[in-house]
């Protein structure tokens, strides 16, 4: 068979400037928003008529990040305490023989700037510049199975545990909220929740991690009584 070539119809913008920190699933965060910018020639108000009528939408993108990494027929998922291996086809793991993600959001708008075709997209897990290559409405009679099931993955797994931020955590984000309307704080806890750790490092308590969101970085660490936001910083390349 010939090789299949697909161009990417938009590209994503995110908070989500590097791959750790992001939710490994959608869904998970919705405080932190995104926008899908329509690429020429499909960024025009026709490509997109009737699509303000659905809620959700299905997005079919590239894992830029995870290119030229090359896939394995097995990985280890962190949620299996990345320990055990079960076959690549059996996970959503990025390192994939095509390195291909679906994921459903929440359609939250769409404008047109100009000549710029612009979805507004809540609850993505997408890196920023993303290349998208399709996309389809969410159907909810259809796309929705109540009886299924996968026992690896029964449940969400959040973190039950108070977030407490450092005086100066605290500052910077009452700021930002007031400079640039994103509620920062509200976006911190809900990603410390979804534990971002690598699962190898869960017992180490005194560790300090880093996440980059937005044009900040953000210092924090977990114990086995709360999260804690020590330092939150602009970025610096």
């Amino acid at each position: 068979m010939q090789p299949i070539e697909f161009q990417p119809i938009g590209l994503i913008h995110s908070g989500y400037k590097e791959k750790f920190g992001i939710p490994r699933q959608p869904g998970l965060v919705h405080s932190v928003g995104a926008t899908l910018e329509l690429l020429p020639p499909y960024g025009n108000r026709e490509s997109v008529r009737g699509l303000e009528m659905a809620s959700h939408i299905w997005l079919l993108f590239l894992f830029s990040a995870c290119v030229d990494k090359g896939w394995s027929p097995t990985v280890r998922p962190p949620r299996l305490g990345g320990n055990q291996r079960i076959g690549v086809f059996a996970t959503r793991s990025p390192f994939r023989p095509n390195p291909i993600g679906l994921s459903p959001v929440r359609l939250e708008g769409i404008r047109f700037e100009g000549d710029r075709v612009l979805l507004d997209i809540s609850g993505a897990d997408l890196l920023d510049q993303t290349p998208v290559f399709d996309i389809k409405p969410y159907l909810p009679y259809s796309d929705r199975i109540d009886s299924a099931t996968f026992e690896l993955a029964e449940r969400i797994e959040l973190l039950d545990l108070p977030v407490r931020f450092s005086e100066q955590a605290e500052h910077l984000c009452n700021e930002y909220e007031r400079r640039r309307r994103e509620p920062l704080r509200r976006q911190v806890e809900d990603l410390l929740r979804c534990d971002p750790r690598p699962a190898y490092q869960k017992k180490q308590a005194d560790r300090i991690y880093g996440i980059r969101l937005h044009d900040l970085n953000i210092r924090w660490s977990i114990d086995q009584d709360q999260i804690h936001v020590l330092e939150i910083l602009p970025h610096t390349d």
